[in-house]
């Protein structure tokens, strides 16, 4: 039986942190780990943040925009140039990328909720199409967003049925406190939340705080949830191997 990972990379992960431009190195790096896994035989979706990011410098701006309307401006010229690279790239491995723009509404009633799924589930029978799922931040106003692609992730996750996320964000995983040291598995979601802290970046919305709350969803719904560091994509395969140390494993419960 096949399983399904979804694999979410912020925009921490995608973008430069001096002026928050798309880095290509990244991405060639991290495209490069997921054909492997296709390769492997794997289905995937990816969760891919960084469109306000990658369309903050045609608008000359040194930071991450504040007003509504000039956000959404950004993420209309960079959501383009994303798909743009990504297309570019991953067909150095022929896999062919499909965007899915979703806002919250979208899974909002089972009725709408249910033709995004069909339209996943016929993606994912194809071998090797990778569907790349981004919020649709060109029109997605707050009573419309997900708050962040962490929980946009794990909500598709769901909704796709899949065995497991994989959250790629600037640190190795969830780090203790005291001794700054990675944990490797935690078997509880709610013992751990005294462990956050605030680490938001210029250009990244969610700091680890959204990130447990995410996990907390995954987990609640029987889906295993990994935090790992998306500068060392390399990691996925051995995560996806049940290779521990390489990232923060959060059990599903149930």
């Amino acid at each position: 039986m096949e399983t399904l990972t979804v694999i979410k990379a912020g925009t921490g992960v995608l973008t430069k942190s001096a002026d928050g431009t798309l880095d290509r190195a990244a991405l060639v790096h991290l495209v490069a780990a997921i054909a492997a896994l296709i390769d492997a035989g794997h289905r995937c979706l990816f969760v891919s943040s960084g469109a306000v990011g990658s369309g903050v410098s045609s608008f000359g701006l040194a930071e991450y925009p504040k007003d509504t309307a000039t956000r959404q401006a950004c993420a209309a010229v960079g959501q383009a140039r994303l798909m743009q690279t990504y297309s570019s790239l991953f067909s150095n491995f022929d896999v062919t990328v499909a965007q899915v723009l979703l806002t919250a509404a979208d899974l909002g009633t089972p009725e709408r909720a249910g033709y995004v799924s069909d339209t996943l589930g016929r993606l994912l029978s194809e071998p090797r199409i990778l569907p790349i799922i981004n919020e649709n931040d060109s029109v997605a106003v707050e009573e419309l967003k997900f708050g962040d692609n962490d929980m946009l992730s794990v909500r598709v996750a769901k909704l796709a049925g899949a065995d497991r996320v994989i959250l790629l964000t600037s640190v190795d995983g969830l780090l203790d406190p005291a001794t700054n040291s990675l944990i490797p598995e935690v078997a509880d979601i709610d013992d751990v939340f005294r462990h956050v802290r605030d680490d938001k970046g210029r250009f990244s919305m969610g700091g680890m705080a959204s990130k447990l709350a995410a996990v907390k969803f995954a987990v609640d719904a029987g889906i295993e949830t990994h935090i790992a560091h998306g500068r060392h994509p390399e990691r996925l395969s051995g995560i996806l191997g049940g290779e521990g140390g390489l990232s923060t494993r959060f059990v599903a419960r149930g």
